[in-house]
């Protein structure tokens, strides 16, 4: 009987509810396009982590393997050695990291968590594990002291108590020093919890304990008794010893250093407040902050450093931290940019009765990492390599670029290393332990972070690493104002007005645009030459709706559409090349006003990225610009447009003129889907020049108005008037310099639009007869203005809304269509098209798809003169959900990148042969008349929130579509290059990272990863080709995952090795004299005291061990899927198999040595068989 699959069953409903829902349409026979990628391309794993960890907590050094360790308040754990050599741990629990200690040259590392569990961390492999846990149950962990060389812990409680702990096994041990035992016995008052545990350096048995109430017991091992007792009145906060073991110093709450003789306990030797003021009395120094860590270290041919953070007087209002170095006579006060959370003194040798020699203090701040060179004078800081100032201002936005042009990175370096500040420490940077990976990877890889204070940083990701190669400041063009009473146009936000938003960069020409807070809008061009720009070309662009008032208008006037730029003196666009002064409405109300001002005096401009124009959104009636949703730029086309939740706007950069300035309501015309009614005529506002401006956006409801005049009224735009062979090219083409004004609505060559400020109706009226059919159909595909209502998106939305000024109305913001992508492209418009040619396709939030064409003027001089025309093609395509992501491939299914132009010396003067090689490489000729016919298939690829479509052109027929999520929403979308194919990949808010092949939407990858908990992640989160993303994990650090198979298998020899067999210093010579007479260091036998034997048994109640995880390596951290499970299996497998050679080569040597003792015992039997008993 054949068997019954249910496997099998499952696999065929499956395949065939994915085929009805990617196969909506009539699939065309000619568009199967095999695809190479499988769901065996992808895996899902986490890759290295950058930038300083979040809230740290707790430090720790290995002075043989230099190597540094930092635990987070989070559970997480970095690990540094020299440039390029960094790991990521996190504790399961998530509990914060309360102390460090290293196993000096063993490769291993004790983690104390507030939970009270001690973990030990094997850090012999690239994926450091846990081997072995211990979770303290009736006791609180405070403090935990690792002698070097030994392989015994002490750990101090809260209730004073000191237990010992064996990290070998991790078990306790039956030696038990007992609060009540330690200290005095006429003492009444309990010591307090234990701050300190420290071995004498010359005396292992002789063990100080320090308790917070400024109790100090120095407990001898052996006798098990308190050999001397110490008491100040001040709260201890650390002690450190003197390395011959005769003195130790403690720090203490009133900022105050006590130095104690170890055999005088009744008062200290010296008592020191650094920074306390001493009164004429020869009174007490009045208290100061405490003194939250000391350390004391000697040199042999010095004085010794007394090294401690805090300790400042306290009227010392509105200091900075610092650290205190004294040497000597000298005393040097480090101020520090933030609190002082640990330091550590790098010394020459590991053992503490040996002149520690210190050469370093490492000093770890809550948001940076300092190490500061004691060996020069005025103690100068190293230079840190890592990429730790990711955070120098907060991250707003960041984008990544996978296998750019080899030569970009060589080019930012080279303009970034003019950057580097002086005065660093000339030594070398001293953690410098682990090796670095053997990557495979060998293409470059860029990554690009936008700030709240306006400034860029582009780092080198190549090889999972970090190194920043060049920054720059966007607020440098503008005005700083000097106090509060000189911004009054920047309430847009209440703080950082230039933030960066967005971030559009074309690496093959180096064209970079930003998109700002202020609703502004930068272009860039890279040169490595430094330049002086005498005045910073600005445009100001008025876009805004108004939804007119209940009361109707006096006139009957009907507006036309304006179809040029105005000049200076417009409302809507206005070309500036210095900053634009405060203007208000009749009614006075703020209008025409830009957020920042751009600076009027020269601004030098440094090699690399020079500030090209800018664009800004004014005020209008007094409500404030949207921010910019989308942004868009093409170095071939020389056009940048953006959007918002009012309208789009497109700039010519290289005439510096605005060739669109439209509501986006106004971009439907008469195919609007959703029946949106017209508004109602209004009075035209008249322009300080005299000319008629018509305002192309939409405003806020007023709060004047009752809720019941809150309606949306009718209102319509006439057409401009087309008159026939009225002027010819050459008045239209002049210079953006030239009286003539420059174009905001262009339509095509053939139309020559002429504005008349009379009766517009009649003069439409009047050309409609005598023009042919297809400019008939043309003119009612031309837009007329409507308003938003019914019909809106989703009310989820609101929560990561695309506008977030205050003054918009929740009314206003339901009914505004924000424009959320852009794309530049060379394809088809309309289903009769049989050529290509150059369009913006823009999608909104309403799920809509547009399509606006673009024709261009020939390249060379007549590109300068001539404007650029923009026409609608009435193309228009929905979706689910607002519009993310737009690509195109071509009809073998690649990917087409938007047209580009090879970037070259903007600040030198071309020669001509290079003019004219520049003329071939420019697109030339984008009219339809004189575009080349193809006859090739296209596909456009649309993702939005809620779905996916495959759209072929130019027929226009939807050939596939996968709907994403119904439950949730796709937060990021890319279509990415991997394995020389491409997919599209997607990140939803609910954590779910998917694949999808392309064209056919299948689904290849479908992972429950991150759960969105933070806007951070959804603001930050993006996908790059050959399978790599990234996100902001925390506010100063960026996660790097991979979702490529090819790229989990090689990450483990990618990962560099933080452990390296290094042979430990020789001990200190004790000298003739000293070995003679005992005065050097004496030992101890602790497995003596402390074992089993002789300490009898813990109580099993105090402590739980818990078996670590750290077992095979590399896989169990980083391996997710079928793939993963696998790899396990396979690793099992081959352990199974080894041990079972193992096996098979022990059971064959018994047999041989069974076999050998055989025969030898034959031999003696042949021997001895004739012998008589006598004879033995």
């Amino acid at each position: 009987m054949k068997k019954f699959n249910i496997r099998k069953v499952l696999d065929g409903l499956t395949a065939a509810a994915a085929s009805s829902s990617s196969q909506p349409g009539q699939r065309p026979p000619d568009t199967d396009i095999p695809e190479s990628l499988c769901s065996e391309h992808f895996q899902l794993c986490k890759t290295v982590r950058h930038g300083f960890p979040y809230q740290p907590s707790a430090m720790a050094f290995d002075p043989v393997q230099k190597i540094l360790a930092i635990g987070t308040q989070t559970g997480s754990l970095r690990l540094f050695g020299r440039p390029g050599v960094e790991c990521y741990c996190q504790h399961d629990s998530a509990a914060g990291v309360i102390q460090l200690q290293f196993l000096v040259n063993e490769g291993a590392l004790v983690s104390a968590l507030a939970d009270d569990t001690l973990h030990l961390w094997n850090l012999r492999q690239k994926r450091p594990a846990i081997l072995h846990s211990l979770k303290f149950n009736k006791e609180r962990i405070t403090f935990c002291h690792l002698p070097f060389q030994s392989k015994w812990l002490y750990v101090g409680t809260e209730r004073g108590n000191v237990h010992i702990v064996n990290v070998e096994s991790f078990t306790l041990s039956g030696y038990v020093i007992m609060w009540n035992k330690a200290i005095e016995l006429s003492s009444k008052t309990h010591p307090g919890l234990i701050v300190h545990i420290s071995d004498n350096p010359m005396d292992e048995g002789k063990l100080l304990i320090g308790f917070e109430s400024g109790t100090l017991v120095l407990w001898d091992l052996k006798s098990k008794k308190g050999e001397y007792r110490y008491s100040y009145d001040e709260a201890i906060h650390s002690v450190a010893w003197h390395h011959e073991g005769k003195q130790f110093v403690c720090s203490h709450s009133d900022g105050s250093l006590t130095i104690w003789n170890v055999k005088s306990p009744i008062k200290p030797a010296h008592i020191i407040t650094p920074h306390g003021k001493l009164p004429k009395d020869g009174k007490k120094p009045e208290p100061c902050k405490p003194i939250l860590k000391v350390e004391y270290r000697t040199c042999k041919s010095g004085d010794p450093f007394i090294i401690f953070s805090g300790g400042l007087s306290y009227d010392t209002v509105g200091r900075r931290p610092c650290l205190t170095v004294m040497h000597g006579k000298s005393t040097a006060v480090l101020e520090m940019d933030y609190p002082i959370v640990d330091f550590l003194t790098l010394c020459e040798t590991p053992y503490p009765s040996d002149f520690q020699e210190p050469y370093a203090v490492v000093v770890l701040l809550e948001k940076d990492l300092v190490v500061v060179d004691l060996g020069q004078n005025g103690y100068p800081i190293f230079e840190n390599p890592y990429p730790l100032d990711i955070h120098e201002s907060p991250v707003t936005c960041c984008e990544y670029f996978a296998d750019c042009p080899v030569d970009l990175i060589p080019a930012l370096y080279s303009v970034g290393a003019k950057q580097k500040r002086q005065g660093y420490s000339k030594k070398e940077w001293p953690i410098n332990g682990g090796n670095w990976g053997l990557g495979t990877q060998s293409y470059p890889e860029i990554i690009i972070t936008g700030h709240a204070d306006g400034s860029l940083k582009f780092w080198d990701a190549s090889a999972i690493t970090l190194q920043v190669l060049y920054k720059m400041k966007t607020s440098k063009v503008f005005e700083k104002s000097r106090n509060k009473e000189e911004k009054p146009n920047t309430d847009i936000v209440d703080e950082d007005p230039y933030a960066i938003q967005i971030i559009t960069w074309c690496p093959e020409s180096r064209m970079l645009c930003v998109a700002g807070v202020s609703a502004h809008v930068i272009v860039y061009k890279f040169s490595r030459q430094e330049v002086t720009t005498e005045t910073i070309q600005m445009l100001e662009i008025r876009l805004h709706y108004e939804i007119n008032d209940l009361e109707s208008p006096d006139t009957e006037q009907v507006p036309s559409l304006v179809t040029s730029c105005q000049g200076p003196n417009s409302q809507t666009a206005n070309s500036q090349s210095h900053p634009s002064t405060s203007s208000s409405s009749s009614d006075g109300l703020r209008d025409n006003v830009p957020c920042l001002k751009i600076k009027s005096t020269p601004l030098k401009q440094g090699a690399g990225y020079q500030a090209e124009v800018v664009i800004q959104l004014v005020w209008v009636n007094g409500e404030p610009p949207q921010q910019i949703s989308s942004l868009a730029v093409n170095s071939s086309y020389g056009l940048l447009v953006f959007g918002n939740c009012n309208g789009i706007a497109m700039v010519d950069y290289i005439q510096k003129t605005v060739l669109l300035n439209l509501g986006t309501i106004e971009l439907y015309g008469s195919n609007d889907p959703y029946q949106r009614q017209p508004k109602s005529p209004r009075k035209t506002r008249q322009a300080s020049g005299g000319m008629l401006t018509v305002t192309s956006c939409m405003c806020g409801l007023s709060s004047l108005y009752s809720e019941s005049v809150k309606r949306l009224r009718s209102s319509y735009l006439s057409l401009c008037d087309i008159n026939e062979g009225s002027t010819t090219l050459d008045d239209r083409c002049k210079s953006p310099t030239s009286a003539k004004m420059s174009r905001k609505l262009s339509l095509p060559t053939e139309l020559k639009p002429d504005l008349e400020l009379g009766d517009g109706s009649k003069g439409r009226d009047q050309h409609l007869n005598h023009q042919p059919e297809e400019m008939k159909q043309l003119k009612n595909n031309i837009w007329s203005m409507t308003s938003l209502c019914a019909h809106f998106f989703n009310v989820r939305d609101n929560s990561f809304s695309r506008s977030r000024s205050s003054s918009v109305t929740s009314i206003d913001k339901e009914s505004r269509e924000a424009i959320t992508a852009l794309h530049f492209c060379e394809t088809y418009t309309r289903k009769a098209d049989t050529c290509t040619s150059p369009c913006l396709w823009v999608g909104t939030t309403l799920g809509t798809v547009l399509v606006i064409v673009l024709n261009l003027p020939p390249g060379g001089e007549q590109r300068l003169t001539q404007p650029v025309i923009v026409s609608p093609s009435g193309t228009i395509l929905r979706l689910k959900g607002a519009i993310l992501r737009m690509a195109f491939l071509d009809t073998t299914g690649s990917l087409i990148n938007p047209a580009h132009e090879p970037w070259r010396e903007p600040n030198v003067p071309e020669e001509k042969d290079d003019k004219d090689k520049c003329r071939k490489l420019r697109p030339v000729s984008v009219s339809p008349s004189s575009s080349q016919e193809i006859n090739e298939t296209q596909y456009a690829v649309i993702c939005s929130e809620k779905q996916a479509k495959v759209i072929s052109l130019p027929s226009q027929n939807c050939i596939y579509k996968h709907n994403i999520t119904e439950t949730s929403f796709v937060l990021r979308a890319d279509i990415v290059g991997l394995n020389g194919s491409i997919c599209l990949a997607c990140f939803c808010a609910n954590g779910h990272i998917m694949t999808f092949s392309l064209p056919s939407l299948r689904p290849l990858l479908d992972v429950n990863y991150l759960p969105l908990t933070d806007m951070r992640i959804a603001r930050t989160f993006c996908f790059t080709n050959n399978g790599q993303a990234l996100y902001l994990v925390s506010p100063t650090e960026i996660q790097r995952i991979t979702y490529s198979q090819g790229t989990c298998e090689n990450l483990q020899e990618m990962l560099g090795e933080l452990f390296t067999p290094v042979e430990t210093p020789e001990a200190p010579n004790r000298g003739f004299f000293k070995g003679l007479f005992g005065g050097g260091a004496q030992s101890l036998d602790r497995e003596e005291l402390f074992g089993e034997s002789a300490a009898g048994k813990p109580s099993r109640s105090l402590a739980q061990h818990i078996p670590g995880t750290g077992g095979i390596e590399g896989v169990k951290g980083a391996a997710s899927g079928v793939a993963g499970e696998l790899a396990r299996a396979r690793i099992a497998l081959d352990e199974r198999g080894q041990k079972l050679s193992e096996l098979e080569e022990r059971t064959a040597a018994m047999l041989y040595s069974a076999d050998t003792f055989s025969k030898h015992a034959h031999e003696m039997m042949l021997k001895c068989k004739d012998k008589k008993w006598y004879q033995f």
